[in-house]
């Protein structure tokens, strides 16, 4: 029987701005140096740096580990399960 996480929460710690640590990890979509964008429990988030590296991905967990020098962390907004385009923030 395969066994589910249970995420109820999550926790986003950042240290000196070197370093993140994220719970409630569902998926990470894209990532390089720059740019790692991933879908976690509260919504998809977006990580923006210099020399970023994924140091650690537990999927059993839900834990990812990040260091490098963090610029920004962004939660994207959603509509419907879809980021909002542009022309949908202009429409509102």
């Amino acid at each position: 029987m395969e066994s589910k996480k249970t995420v109820t929460g999550q926790r986003l710690e950042v240290l000196n701005r070197e370093e993140v640590i994220i719970t409630g990890v569902e998926h990470v979509d894209s990532f390089d140096e720059q740019v790692i964008s991933l879908k976690t429990n509260l919504g998809n988030l977006i990580l923006k740096g210099e020399g970023l590296n994924i140091t650690q991905l537990n999927m059993e967990e839900g834990k990812l580990v990040v260091q490098g020098y963090l610029y920004s962390l962004t939660y994207a907004e959603t509509k419907g399960g879809k980021s909002k385009g542009i022309f949908d923030k202009l429409l509102k």
